[in-house]
């Protein structure tokens, strides 16, 4: 187990690199620079050549990869446009908001798809079967911005039971009461597509199991069917959920983007749009840097879960 981490971990090295590659490259390839942005476009030609010497803009592709990898080596990730502030003080400033976003969906969908896929295995080919693929393809079509304008358009505006931006009520907000009322359309917008592909894949990997020899014994033994599916069917077709729970939980963090900027939920994502918008160029570059960094971190996690379930995996 150690040595399966510990060459899980030495792999790693090398995708970070690649990351931090293509997180440069990546910004090389918009239009303009950052010349152009502090500037404006007014400046003169020769006010921008100035500048892009200044800063090194002039140099060549791999002195300035070279240049931000020293600065990103040292925790420096440059100075923010936009709000005027170090990148990795807004990026640290706002990463548990998303955090708390991310990690609220990913629970609601792990708990919500096991339950659902599991219910779903027991009776296949029935009605609940069948509208549970209905529902799941419905669910994976919708974008997450749609799917949150919805939301707001009916609990938001229509019902008036949920409040459709922020974290808190501008009047009398505060308190655990108030974060948890505001949470829940984010939430389940952002949930909404992983808890489709959780569902399905738990009930996928149960049917591959259900009707397996250890199955029958446990059955035969006299045990109910509760006790045979959840200590004996369901472990044994986890391994395939944990892994996509864990893409999930990765690609969670991407779309929480456009859902922060749908409730303007004051996280990375939100953040993001606005460094976006307003060509931020340092803020792009860190941005992206660490959400592609928490991406891989929670791949790791992954395989060392997976190879804690499955000991099997350690030796290929």
């Amino acid at each position: 187990m150690i040595a399966f981490v510990v060459r899980r971990l030495f792999q790693t090295i090398p995708v970070i690199f690649g990351v931090t590659l293509v997180t440069f490259l990546l910004t090389q390839i918009l239009p303009g620079d950052l010349a152009d942005v502090l500037l404006g476009p007014t400046a003169s030609e020769e006010s921008r050549q100035q500048l892009r010497a200044a800063i090194g803009l002039d140099q060549s592709l791999l002195v300035q990869y070279a240049n931000y990898m020293g600065h990103l080596l040292r925790g420096d990730l440059g100075q923010s446009l936009v709000f005027a502030q170090p990148v990795a003080t807004m990026l640290a400033s706002r990463l548990a908001n998303t955090a708390l976003l991310a990690v609220s969906a990913i629970v609601l969908a792990s708990t919500a798809g096991i339950a659902i896929g599991t219910w779903v295995a027991l009776k296949p080919g029935s009605l609940r079967d069948h509208s549970l693929s209905a529902s799941v393809l419905f669910l994976n079509s919708m974008p997450p911005f749609w799917l949150g304008l919805v939301l707001i358009l009916v609990f938001g505006l229509e019902l008036r039971w949920l409040p459709t931006s922020g974290m808190s009520s501008a009047i009398g907000g505060g308190g655990p009461g108030d974060l948890a009322a505001h949470m829940v359309l984010p939430t389940l917008t952002l949930g909404a597509w992983s808890l489709a592909v959780i569902t399905r894949m738990t009930r996928s990997a149960l049917l591959d199991v259900i009707d397996g020899d250890f199955i029958r014994t446990a059955r035969s033994r006299g045990l109910s069917e509760a006790r045979v599916i959840l200590r004996h069917a369901l472990p044994n077709a986890m391994p395939p959920v944990i892994t996509v729970i864990g893409l999930q939980a990765g690609f969670l963090l991407s779309g929480a983007v456009l859902t922060e900027t749908v409730f303007s939920w004051p996280g990375i994502g939100l953040a993001m749009y606005q460094g976006i918008s307003a060509r931020d160029i340092p803020f792009i570059q860190g941005g992206i840097l660490l959400l592609a960094l928490i991406f891989v971190l929670v791949n790791f996690v992954v395989d060392a879960l997976y190879a804690y379930v499955n000991p099997k995996i350690e030796l290929s």
